[in-house]
């Protein structure tokens, strides 16, 4: 009876043991489930970037104003009859004062 009782009893502590140790454990569970709420983070990010892209392409298909709102914004494009003005803002005196702070640390270091 007692063979039978430690028989059982070393069977039940290697099914146990496998549950944490190996294939298909709790930890590797718990690993894998980490994983898979990182892929599905990415992914949906990925599908932000697509549907993005996919508006941009929307606009350009539809007509040539988003077309033209690029070539003015990144080109510098102007029309007919439209004189481009630059401005240049002056920086203002505390402004200065802090560029010429951190110029004086970066040459004392």
């Amino acid at each position: 009876m007692k063979s039978l009782l430690l028989i059982l009893s070393l069977l039940l502590i290697l099914l146990l043991a496998g549950l944490w140790v190996g294939s298909g454990s709790y930890p590797q569970l718990w690993q894998l489930d980490e994983r898979t709420a990182q892929q599905e983070a990415e992914n949906k990010k990925k599908k932000e970037d697509i549907r993005k892209i996919q508006a941009e392409l929307d606009d350009v298909k539809s007509g040539d104003a988003a077309i033209e709102e690029r070539a003015r914004s990144q080109l510098g494009m102007t029309g007919k009859g439209e004189t481009f003005f630059e401005v240049i803002l002056q920086p203002d005196e505390k402004t200065k004062k802090q560029e010429a702070e951190q110029s004086t640390k970066k040459d004392n270091e």
